[in-house]
């Protein structure tokens, strides 16, 4: 069973104990219990169909993956507010009149997730200033990764986003993988290969894979190579494995995702390069920096971790160690690794830990 099994299993048994403990508090706000007349087996069945009705909404709006997220955070909030609320009556040294701890506990959940909400679904500019000895001049390189396009907008959103990207005048464009997801349309796939094509840059557009581009399940309307016919018709350099010289200036290395099979290693992708040219590395997963620093490629953008989407999944992931970091800018050696939260999200539509983004380097060299 791999990372993500063991967290759906016990985001499963999480979600069935957070049902029963929510109940239990719902038991205790004074209209269930003169609806109820004091009776507790009543009481409960109350409160559980209270939580049974708020986790059939949130599921019938945003899935089942998010249904289980207001569930947790609902218990989490609880369990806080009643501690607080505990300690206060000990300092008070008298109860409430009412169950406070409760009404606090539904605001807090509701407006923490409402932020995470707009996090999730807005995008922000990230902004990052590099420089080199090498002679490179002035470039500006904006990324995008983890589109997912469905899930917090559709292809015209994603246009809109880009005209927001392209009032930051970038040189080149690039997308780090995950473009597309299985719950993609075709006509969303089509609209945002043409807002890339759209975009007005001096180098281009260049695309790499990432885990979903070629779908896992088989029953979108579009296949994987349809993907690639249409980011080519529209202009977008599209690189598997592959090295482009951009303006005798400096390459673009757009690696295979690292799901996918025969994979070239990083040292054969530079094999041959002159070295005295800046390095561009486009990998959606950032997992495997060793070999990258190694080779003494520049810069390496990624995208795949969502940057941890949630606190405490967060946590969580950087304590398994899945990917070698989960977001920001690191350097090693004479390597600059930047890893984006993405500009939206797979499944999940909350971001808690992070917000969603589009990324633009400047890079001065000689």
């Amino acid at each position: 069973m791999g990372f993500w099994g063991l967290i759906m299993g016990a985001l499963v048994l999480v979600v069935i104990a957070g049902l029963i403990y929510l109940a239990t508090r719902f038991m205790k706000f004074s209209f269930v219990r003169r609806l109820c007349r004091g009776r507790k087996p009543l009481m409960f069945l109350v409160g559980l169909g209270i939580v049974a009705a708020v986790t059939a909404i949130s599921y019938f709006t945003m899935g089942y993956m998010n249904a289980a997220i207001v569930v947790v955070h609902f218990m989490l909030f609880f369990a806080l507010c009643e501690l607080g609320f505990f300690i206060a009556r000990r300092i008070r040294r008298r109860d409430f009149l009412r169950y406070w701890a409760g009404l606090a506990a539904i605001v807090l959940t509701v407006c923490y997730l409402g932020v995470g909400m707009i996090q999730a679904y807005g995008v922000w500019e990230k902004d990052y200033s590099l420089t080199t000895e090498k002679t490179l001049g002035t470039l500006r390189v904006a990324m995008i990764a983890d589109s997912h396009t469905g899930t917090t907008f559709d292809g015209e959103g994603f246009a809109r986003h880009m005209e927001e990207l392209q009032r930051t005048e970038p040189d080149l464009v690039i997308v780090a993988g995950d473009f597309v997801d299985d719950d993609t349309t075709r006509e969303n796939m089509m609209r945002c290969c043409e807002a890339l094509g759209d975009l007005q840059t001096r180098y281009g557009v260049f695309f790499s894979y990432g885990n979903h581009d070629r779908g896992y399940f088989n029953y979108r309307n579009f296949s994987g190579d349809e993907l690639i016919q249409n980011l080519t018709a529209n202009g977008v350099h599209v690189l598997c494995d592959e090295t482009e010289l951009v303006d005798g200036r400096f390459y673009v290395i757009g690696r295979k995702d690292k799901s996918m099979p025969g994979r070239a290693g990083m040292a054969e992708l530079v094999e041959g390069l002159d070295t005295s040219k800046y390095m561009i590395v486009i990998d959606h997963q950032p997992a495997d920096y060793a070999a990258q620093a190694k080779t003494g490629v520049d810069l390496v953008l990624s995208g795949h971790t969502h940057g941890g989407q949630l606190l405490i999944l967060n946590w969580i992931m950087e304590l398994m160690h899945q990917n070698d970091m989960l977001y920001g800018i690191r350097e090693t050696g004479d390597t600059t690794f930047i890893v984006t939260s993405g500009i939206s999200d797979w499944a999940i539509k909350f971001k808690t830990g992070c917000r969603s983004e589009f990324v633009v380097v400047d890079i001065e060299g000689r």
